[in-house]
């Protein structure tokens, strides 16, 4: 277990339980069962985040997934069965499904956007438009619905954007500049136009060029001129309407901010058998 997801689930349950659940200390605390349902087409993510929220107030919990992380669960499908005390159950219950829900709302999501541009070879990516403290729980969820990560955050790769650009002079002095500076890490530089496009790409050492808020025809041209020089990578204003256009561009990743931002909870319950 890592140390991050202890301090993330930790944080949440003092979050909600404060000083004490005041509503589960009114039931006699015998040993129960209860079982989650999911009630709606969903792929699963977050059991482990689950998990640590019933075990943390219950350690001798018995929990049973009748499904695996990264699975599709269908509508009225039983996906866990738990025994345990019944104040913790029900102490843990809205934590453990707050988590199960948004992991699984972000897998479900990118799921559907793989699964629109898997005859082309364009990845999807997620962006650091994330919901605070849930970054690495995200991304996690991103590679379950079968997307790719970026950057995890601003310590382990250089994105050079607009302000960056502005601010230091240029898109040469800018890249000149990060490749001395961070000869160790990844580079990648955001451009807006194909004339900046063109001023990256005599540049060697970068990882990929980000064309940003490119229409797919300027895409196409882009891909031709960088073909065999440096992957491109493309975002802004994306969506499940006009993703296969831009996937069918030949442009090699594809980031979209909505997979982790603008996301749909999935339906989940738990009862007491």
């Amino acid at each position: 277990m890592s140390k991050i997801l202890r301090q993330i689930v930790d944080m949440a349950l003092s979050e909600d339980i404060g000083t004490g659940d005041l509503s589960s200390s009114l039931l006699v605390d015998n040993v129960t069962s209860a079982k989650i349902i999911c009630r709606e087409k969903a792929i699963i993510c977050g059991i482990e985040y689950s998990d640590l929220c019933f075990s943390t107030l219950d350690p001798n919990i018995e929990i049973n997934w009748k499904i695996k992380e990264g699975e599709e669960a269908i509508p009225s499908r039983v996906i866990c069965h738990l025994k345990g005390k019944s104040q913790a159950i029900i102490s843990a219950e809205r934590t453990a499904l707050n988590f199960l829900q948004t992991l699984s709302a972000t897998a479900t999501q990118t799921k559907h956007l793989v699964d629109m541009i898997k005859h082309t070879n364009a990845k999807l990516l997620d962006t650091r438009k994330t919901i605070p403290n849930l970054r690495y729980a995200q991304k996690h969820a991103v590679k379950c619905g079968g997307g790719a990560n970026h950057r995890m955050g601003l310590f382990d790769c250089v994105l050079l954007k607009e302000n960056h650009i502005s601010s230091i002079g240029s898109i040469e002095e800018s890249i000149d500049k990060a490749l001395f500076e961070f000869p160790n890490k990844s580079v990648i530089v955001e451009v807006e136009s194909l004339d900046q496009l063109n001023s990256a790409l005599l540049i060697k050492g970068i990882t990929r060029i980000l064309c940003d808020n490119f229409s797919p025809q300027e895409l196409v041209e882009a891909v031709t001129i960088a073909r065999g020089i440096c992957p491109l990578e493309t975002s802004g204003n994306i969506n499940e309407k006009n993703i296969i256009e831009y996937a069918e561009t030949g442009v090699d990743f594809i980031s979209i901010g909505s997979i982790t931002k603008n996301i749909h909870s999935i339906d989940l319950s738990l009862k007491f058998d």
